[in-house]
């Protein structure tokens, strides 16, 4: 008799006739605020204004940061006093994780960018639950996964594409757009200035384009300060 191959995750019964799926476990979801507010030691709710700095370039790093509400910036300042904007994190999100790696120093300057709701949390402390909590150490290496991944294609955006694409892309990752929405709103404390620091680019470049974007409906302005985004503006980033 030719022995069968077995299938990854199925168990076979004892008279070879039947087959018992037997599902992969999958680790829940975690709420991470309800998580850190079990947490009574080593961590520290925060409340930040817009424009207040949470840490600057060269400071300690000494904690992990979790964003619960609020939009915060990430820049750089080069030794000749060049700004640039790195990335802009929304709720739910994680920065700062570098001193798990033994970054002994900040790389880049926290900025709250509208009013935040944010944990500190003390690099001892998180080394621990990584270590002793798995469905933890999961989510957070998924997490950072994606944020690398975030950072590659950043990377590739600024070698190979026009600044107008950049400035497109940018648009989208801000709005968070979705696959169902067709329009989205990009948060009011993200100004020109800040999409040229993000983009590599002049503000009179970034003025620019905006103009076009508005000109093809592909953006628009509200009332408060906001930004509309249309889906439209994925022709540009898709255009040769």
């Amino acid at each position: 008799m030719t022995p069968q191959k077995s299938t990854p995750g199925v168990v076979k019964a004892k008279d070879d006739s039947k087959q018992l799926a037997i599902p992969h476990r999958k680790t829940p979801p975690i709420n991470w605020t309800a998580f850190l507010e079990g947490i009574t030691r080593g961590k520290t709710v925060l409340e930040y204004g817009v424009n207040r700095t949470i840490f600057a370039q060269g400071d300690p790093a000494d904690s992990v940061w979790y964003l619960q509400h609020g939009r915060v910036k990430l820049g750089v300042t080069s030794k000749h006093g060049k700004e640039a904007i790195v990335s802009v994190l929304g709720d739910n999100e994680f920065f700062g994780e570098g001193c798990l790696a033994g970054q002994p120093l900040r790389l880049s300057t926290a900025t709250a960018v509208s009013d935040c709701t944010l944990y500190r949390i003390e690099k001892a402390l998180m080394v621990r639950l990584l270590h002793e909590q798995h469905g933890i150490s999961e989510l957070f290496l998924t997490h950072m996964l994606s944020r690398n991944t975030r950072f590659e294609e950043d990377l590739v955006d600024q070698l190979f594409n026009s600044s107008e694409k950049r400035l497109a892309r940018v648009l989208l990752l801000l709005a968070h757009f979705g696959k169902e929405s067709r329009t989205e709103t990009v948060h009011p404390g993200i100004n020109q200035e800040h999409l040229a620091q993000m983009v590599g680019t002049t503000r009179s470049r970034v003025s620019h384009f905006m103009n076009k974007f508005r000109k093809l409906g592909f953006v628009d302005y509200e009332g408060n300060g906001g930004l509309t985004v249309n889906n439209g503006l994925l022709s540009v980033v898709l255009s040769e």
